[in-house]
């Protein structure tokens, strides 16, 4: 599942209430929000988090809120008693500092619970087993990084997950936003730092073949660009790249051919749709990934193919450069294989 995150270090707009509803239109079907961060009022906090959980209600989505230990007293709820949390309409709680291991599996028990991935480990969850936790209502979630070069190594990431996955836990992970960032640093807010400079999308599907269960970015919000993006793979698994020197006519959903090349992404409609003239050759120009290009008439029948090289190739007099995806969406290419659909559109200017 894919999801955002809302703060509440300000009043809530009826913006804010709009952008739920496109959000979820767009499928994603969770919100995250903090309540421990020391500088917040728990008298403001508490209106704008009521309002917030009506609004996930109506849209139909969970809402999952971080607090500590400390800020669970000062909003008057009790840990003992969950329906007090229940009540203010959060769905689950991401738990961190502060709370023991016998409070979170009785918890568990009765709502669902989120810990903390980067301090869990294997005596954490044999203990909560002998607590008698309920395994079904427990994820582990990563942390987000505001400082660049801070992420998580992608190796140390899979270790974990494979850890809490033997225990039949949910793992979750955050990918960075697009459109406004959250401070101090507004430098992205991901988990791996992989992902930092890549198009949310990138980061999403990445998250996926990785195994992880739970997704949302972590910052305030996506650009139209990648909410539609996004919204489209949600929909029917499309994969959109933007593409800086498009021609209009290619402006559409294409294939990959079903036969995979291991250098190039070969447009399959491309040479029988003939969305482009049969073109002359022209000034050679090489060819690094990412590189959107058209065989020329010295390819004979090859000529009017349409492909995005997947690696760096040298300029070739029967190949016609025509432009180039954007750096953030070239991780995407590794996204497309045999068969996958993949829609170009013009980069922003």
């Amino acid at each position: 599942m894919i999801g955002s995150s809302i703060y509440l270090t300000e009043p809530l707009t009826e913006r804010d209430h709009q952008e739920l509803k496109q959000l979820a239109q767009a499928g994603f079907s969770g919100v995250f929000t903090s309540l421990h961060i020391p500088e917040d009022d728990a008298a403001a906090l508490l209106p704008r988090l009521r309002q917030l959980a009506t609004w996930c209600q109506e849209t139909k989505q969970t809402l999952t809120a971080d607090i500590s230990a400390d800020f669970v007293a000062k909003l008057g709820w009790d840990l003992a008693r969950p329906e007090s949390i229940l009540a203010a309409g959060v769905t689950a709680l991401r738990l961190d500092f502060g709370v023991d291991l016998p409070t979170i599996a009785r918890l568990s028990r009765a709502m669902p619970v989120a810990l903390n991935a980067s301090t869990l480990d294997e005596p954490d969850l044999n203990q909560l087993a002998e607590a008698g936790a309920d395994f079904s209502h427990i994820e582990a979630w990563h942390n987000f990084y505001p400082r660049p070069e801070t992420g998580l190594a992608r190796d140390w990431f899979v270790a974990k997950n494979r850890l809490f996955h033997r225990h039949g836990l949910k793992t979750q992970a955050f990918i960075p936003g697009d459109g406004v960032l959250r401070g101090p640093l507004f430098k992205g807010l991901p988990t791996l730092e992989d992902h930092r400079n890549w198009a949310p999308l990138a980061a999403m599907l990445d998250l996926q073949t990785l195994g992880t269960d739970l997704i949302y970015v972590g910052d305030n919000a996506l650009s139209e660009a990648s909410l539609r993006a996004i919204a489209a793979n949600q929909q029917d698994g499309t994969v959109t790249l933007r593409v800086a020197g498009l021609p209009e006519t290619l402006a559409q959903t294409w294939h990959n051919r079903p036969d995979a090349a291991r250098d190039v992404i070969r447009i399959e409609e491309s040479r029988f749709a003939l969305p482009l003239d049969r073109p002359a050759p022209s000034t050679m120009q090489s060819r690094p990934l990412g590189t959107l290009t058209v065989d020329n008439t010295a390819y004979g029948r090859y000529a009017g193919e349409v492909q995005l090289t997947t690696c760096d190739l040298p300029a070739d007099e029967a190949v016609n450069v025509l432009g180039r995806v954007i750096e953030p969406d070239r991780p995407l290419l590794d996204f497309i294989g045999g068969g996958q659909a993949l829609t170009l559109v013009p980069a922003p200017k």
